[in-house]
């Protein structure tokens, strides 16, 4: 072999040899620096992005709590809302209506008409003046308490029936002849009779539902499906209630009702404080109106 062929194959070999190791380390600190610089810039704008998503659920979840009572309180019995607080737990009942309507009195019932009687306790049916409702939330059903003019305070008082009574259950209904049966006649009982609506209303009662925010557990607890009692139940578990959470991390909560001078209505405010680990606090604040004309 020549000179010159020896020559180019030496050079050859040369610019084949791969990286030393002393290169690969130089090559792997730099790397490690310029992820690291790199790192600082982008940490701060990630995080706040992902902080951001979870204030976006925890006031979500805070405002999907708050409408879902709203939604009751908007059905609530008029005179029905009440409040208590009990340690570290605060409660809020009222007694939810299906539907309502008004009654045939003598006032304006034609010749055999079946009125709701006011002075015969054994005449327990009476006939809706319009037609029943068809659709199938406000659908009247046998158990549902039939309530006249609730004040909300005796002798008008849907919860307490100790004494004087405006409620009665509902034992039967006939869609054809819109016609309602009671299983008592409790509105006849009443000397003088205070029972009596100036417009010939009622409403129906499908249950009571009481709200339950416990700041020991964090816990706010939909309670329905119990019997209504004179007085409101302040402990957990509501008994013979069926129970639904609405949400955790419950740091702050308080119901305030308050009446409107003058007018047939309420206000309810509704604070409602959330917090997730690493998402900082969430507050609610809400507002609404009941309206209490029975």
């Amino acid at each position: 072999m020549s000179q010159r062929s020896l020559s180019l194959l030496f050079s050859s070999a040369k610019y084949r040899r791969g990286f030393t190791l002393v290169e690969m380390v130089i090559v792997i600190v730099i790397t490690g620096i310029i992820g690291a610089v790199v790192a600082v810039f982008l940490r701060t704008p990630v995080q706040g992005y992902v902080d951001m998503v979870s204030r976006a659920e925890l006031a979500d979840q805070a405002d999907t709590a708050v409408r879902r009572m709203a939604r009751d309180l908007r059905l609530a019995l008029p005179n029905s809302v009440r409040v208590a607080s009990v340690g570290n737990t605060n409660f809020l009942e009222l007694l939810l209506t299906r539907t309502g309507g008004r009654y045939l009195d003598e006032e304006d019932a034609v010749a055999g008409g079946d009125i709701l009687d006011f002075s015969n306790t054994a005449d327990t049916s009476f006939r809706v003046v319009g037609p029943l409702p068809t659709e199938a939330a406000q659908q009247i059903q046998n158990g549902d308490q039939l309530v006249i003019y609730n004040l909300g305070q005796e002798p008008a008082n849907a919860y307490n029936c100790t004494g004087s009574c405006n409620r009665a259950q509902i034992a039967g209904v006939n869609a054809i002849t819109r016609t309602i049966t009671l299983a008592s006649n409790p509105f006849a009982a009443q000397t003088p009779v205070t029972m009596r609506s100036p417009a010939h209303r009622f409403q129906v009662v499908s249950t009571p539902v009481t709200y339950a925010c416990n700041l020991t557990t964090g816990a706010l607890t939909r309670y329905a499906g119990y019997a209504i009692q004179a007085i409101q139940p302040t402990t957990e578990p509501v008994a013979g209630a069926g129970r639904g959470l609405l949400a955790n991390g419950i740091t702050a909560c308080n119901f305030n009702y308050a009446t409107l001078a003058n007018v047939r209505s309420a206000l309810v405010g509704i604070t409602l404080g959330m917090q997730r680990a690493g998402s900082g606090t969430v507050t609610l604040f809400h507002q609404i109106r009941v309206d209490n004309t029975p």
